[in-house]
């Protein structure tokens, strides 16, 4: 017996329910949309009209897949972050509402650096952030850098599907080493490391350890391995009074401060994310 759209939504967020799936009522709106080949818009519009057995079958098909532990954002090859929606895929970490802090502090400091600042965004993955302030700083300039090539395929993707070609770039960079001579004299470096220690990484949720890149999440014994190498390293790719912008883990904020206090960076803070928990910790060279 055919099915609406509305019907065939309800059953997909009952069954991720049931499964206890958190996010149960955005992800069945997500795959409805996915196996119908709908905009959000055009599910709304249509959501009494009946389905084809087709849509149903294949919507089944990727419940199954999320059932199974497959993150919804690998299932239809995309995700909002900050009002952009962009191309995912398992080669990059799913971009995720408590890098918006991150986004947002970046998108101030940009700013606040005036016409022509310039921007990097180190271990970009998707380049969530750095389109974030490219997006909302029309007169700045960024950098998409990463050491994982199939994540900078997947970068260039996304500046063309933001329309930001003119003014974002992608180089390949590894973090962890002396930053190349072409990367210099930038306003602002925002990063997103990994930092997950090791030992950690076998309990994350299996959602996370099955299907997220490893080298996306291991940061080192103790999960700081990125933040000494970068405060070390890349200060001299800042200008001076430039600012080097963190996303940390919890409980991972004063152990950042004081290493980028270490590194001779100047008032040293940090910010809490909706939840309460310190999420961003930033410094402004003096060198």
């Amino acid at each position: 017996m055919a099915t609406t759209y509305n019907n065939l939504y309800l059953d997909a967020r009952r069954w991720l329910r049931q499964a206890g799936i958190e996010g149960a009522q955005l992800e069945a709106r997500e795959l409805v949309c996915c196996a119908a080949g709908k905009s959000r818009e055009q599910f709304y519009r249509d959501m009494t009209l009946y389905a084809s057995a087709q849509v149903e079958e294949k919507l089944s098909g990727l419940v199954e897949r999320r059932l199974a532990g497959e993150p919804v954002a690998y299932i239809i090859g995309e995700w909002e972050f900050y009002g952009l929606s962009l191309e995912v895929s398992p080669d990059v970490l799913i971009p995720r509402m408590d890098t918006e802090v991150l986004a947002e502090r970046a998108i101030l400091l940009a700013r606040a650096a005036g016409e022509g600042a310039r921007v990097l965004d180190l271990c970009a993955g998707s380049g969530c952030v750095g389109l974030a302030v490219a997006a909302n700083v029309p007169e700045c300039r960024v950098v998409l850098a990463d050491v994982s090539e199939p994540a900078l395929k997947l970068c260039k993707g996304n500046i063309r599907r933001c329309d930001l070609n003119a003014r974002v770039t992608c180089v390949h960079a590894d973090a962890m080493e002396e930053p190349p001579a072409a990367l210099w004299d930038f306003d602002v470096i925002v990063c997103n490391p990994p930092y997950i220690p090791s030992g950690d990484i076998a309990a994350l949720d299996a959602s996370v350890r099955d299907y997220e890149p490893r080298s996306a999440l291991d940061g080192g014994a103790d999960g700081l391995d990125f933040y000494r190498a970068i405060a070390q390293r890349w200060g001299k790719a800042l200008r001076l009074g430039g600012s080097l912008v963190f996303e940390v883990g919890i409980g991972q904020s004063q152990d950042v401060e004081r290493i980028l206090t270490m590194n001779g960076f100047e008032q040293v803070q940090s910010t809490q994310d909706t939840q309460g928990f310190w999420r961003v910790v930033e410094g402004i060279s003096n060198r």
